[in-house]
């Protein structure tokens, strides 16, 4: 065991053992006993609260993300000081070190431990970060995120075979309210809000996030869909993905373009409204048609089965009058159907959702009302179907994370493509937290304990990820061309992150 290793191995035994269980005698006063508290101020040696940001900015330079940015974006006619790259990351390390706002830079850009451990003299202000995002123009931002990817399709080589397999991508819009006033491109949309309609395209594997164009509030939420969608495919097709499956509620059908996807060996599932025709041809089938739905478990269970918790929302509900509906059971089916706007035929899974409806505490009726799905998935059992179709509304996690996990999906600056383009930087903070839990290593002995991890990293929220891993109280020392980060503390995260440290050491695999 290394000298490493057994610091740490010592300052988990410590904390270990201040909380292990134990029996304690009745105590004579609080827990919190300090008094004595004093302040003072360092000579000579800085330290710092993020130390996981040298992690993150090893792994940038690892796959080559500032260079690709480099390569590709050109705003700046000359460097004085700043190049793009070093825009781009300030605003993403800003998101991803917990900042809310660009005003949050300020607070990074008066730390000198955090200068120091990214080797920088400064970083840019609020002011001169909103300058940059006003830069921007629509081939701009187009460029910044096909850098990004070709940064990404790095990580991904570094994967096993196996996560080659399918790619699942996924599109959605989402609407991000905005109470300013001067924000060009803001609209009213069909919700009722001022703000923008951005639209989301993402890897349902890793849930990183593609593509983000950013939209006037009032546009629809298919509209410039499939553009995205094709290039999604094709960088999937580029990084090596064998298999690629779209996925996408009503509004994202465009039958236009199915015979298109079709053509490319391109499976897709999206949803389809419930016309009075499509009814009809459902409610044509005979009964032998039908199975039963049953859904999975939403886990397993790994001790033994809690008793139900009472439904306080469902007495509520009742109480006050409210239509209170219940799901009784649900079938399934499928048949042929071949949309106006498409020359061949498609699959058409349907669900039949049998329900108990009350309204004003009155007796219970029953209705039936019916989901349908497209696809040109003909080999997938039609409860195949609906559990990947529904398996899209994780994407809606992502969502979540983005606006206020990363603060992504928010509107800083004065114009659509301004804020657009602020949107593409900080959800790179995002990507980059995916990308430090695919590039965890997993060999050895411990295989099976280190994908775990693995895992674990990847589910991770944002809050949950910067309190694990990016907020490490570091020391950080310059010597010999080297920054050294000291941890001075021992975290939960803290093998998995030296390991992954440990790897990145080494050249990645091209």
């Amino acid at each position: 065991m290394s000298s490493r290793q057994h610091r740490v191995e010592k300052r988990k035994r410590r904390i270990t053992s201040r909380l292990a269980p134990r029996n304690w005698r009745e105590q004579d006063r609080p827990m919190f006993r300090t008094s004595n508290i004093q302040y003072d101020v360092a000579d000579r040696t800085t330290a710092m609260g993020a130390g996981g940001i040298g992690l993150i900015h090893l792994i940038g330079l690892r796959i080559g993300l500032s260079q690709a940015i480099n390569n590709r974006l050109h705003l700046l006619k000359r460097h004085l000081p700043y190049f793009e790259s070093d825009h781009v990351l300030n605003i993403a390390y800003n998101a991803i070190c917990g900042g809310g706002c660009l005003e949050d830079l300020e607070v990074l850009r008066n730390d000198e431990a955090y200068l120091d451990a990214l080797g920088a003299q400064r970083i840019p202000d609020p002011t001169t970060a909103g300058d940059f995002c006003r830069r921007f123009e629509v081939p701009n931002v187009v460029a910044l995120m096909d850098a990004i990817n070709d940064a990404r399709v790095q990580v991904w080589k570094q994967q096993p075979d196996e996560f080659f397999d399918e790619a699942v991508i996924d599109v959605d819009g989402t609407i991000v309210e905005t109470t300013g006033e001067c924000k060009e491109g803001m609209d009213l949309s069909y919700k009722g809000i001022w703000g923008y309609h951005p639209l989301l395209v993402s890897l349902a594997n890793t849930q990183e996030c593609l593509y983000i164009e950013n939209r006037s509030g009032n546009r629809n939420s298919q509209e410039g869909a499939p553009f995205w969608l094709d290039k999604g495919v094709n960088l999937c097709r580029r990084a090596g993905f064998r298999n690629i499956r779209l996925r996408g509620d009503t509004a994202f059908t465009q039958t236009r373009y199915l015979d298109g996807w079709d053509d490319a060996g391109v499976t897709f599932t999206f949803g389809i409204a419930a016309s009075a025709p499509m009814i009809a041809k459902a409610e044509c089938l005979v009964n032998s048609r039908w199975q039963r739905l049953r859904r999975p478990p939403k886990y397993e269970v790994a001790t033994e089965e809690r008793a139900r918790q009472e439904n306080f929302k469902e007495q509520i509900v009742a109480e006050r009058g409210y239509k209170n509906i219940r799901l009784e059971r649900e079938y399934v089916a499928s048949f042929t159907h071949e949309p106006g706007r498409a020359n061949r035929e498609y699959r058409i899974v349907v669900v039949r959702k049998h329900l108990q409806v009350q309204e004003d505490q009155g007796e219970f009726w029953p209705e039936i009302r019916y989901l349908f799905y497209i696809t040109n998935d003909w080999d997938a059992t039609t409860s195949e179907v609906v559990y990947s179709a529904n398996k899209r509304c994780n994407q809606e996690n992502l969502i979540e994370q983005l606006k206020n996990g990363t603060r992504a999906l928010h509107a800083p600056v004065n114009t659509l493509v301004a804020n657009w383009a602020y949107m593409v930087m900080a959800a790179l903070a995002w990507n980059l937290k995916i990308w430090t839990a695919l590039l965890v290593p997993v060999d050895g002995r411990w295989r099976q304990a280190h994908q775990r991890e693995k895992n674990e990293l990847l589910r991770m929220e944002m809050k949950a990820f910067v309190n694990a891993v990016i907020r490490l109280p570091c020391q950080i020392i310059r010597s010999g061309r080297r920054t050294i980060y000291r941890v001075l503390c021992w975290k939960e995260r803290l093998p998995t992150l030296l390991r992954l440290a440990d790897a990145l050491r080494h050249p990645l695999r091209c």
